[in-house]
């Protein structure tokens, strides 16, 4: 499910693996940067992220700033289908989905 705007932005950024990132130029003439985080520091989806930046394909670990938004790209889990301890999404959110592990 693609967005269209902003979804949160600074302290507020919770993210899951597949979400993208989008971090707008802060000056003219300055060209926006957008990746994919691949794995998550901390079980709860705050910063830092590992990120594969679209333009080059290098994964980095990446703190986001306030030019910084999330899209969440992937479907929001049902609370009623997702449990803590079974669901594979969790699973993928803590492990990173197998790609870089959660530090």
């Amino acid at each position: 499910m693609a967005s269209t705007g902003p979804e949160a932005t600074g302290a507020s950024m919770r993210a899951r693996v597949g979400d993208e990132i989008v971090v707008r130029g802060t000056t003219a003439g300055v060209v926006a940067r957008d990746g994919e985080i691949v794995g998550l520091s901390h079980p709860d989806g705050s910063p830092p992220y590992d990120l594969r930046w679209a333009e080059d394909g290098r994964v980095t670990l990446y703190f986001p700033g306030p030019d910084a938004f999330i899209r969440h790209l992937t479907p929001t889990p049902h609370p009623a289908r997702a449990s803590a301890h079974t669901s594979p999404a969790s699973d993928e959110l803590v492990a990173g989905g197998g790609h870089v592990p959660a530090r």
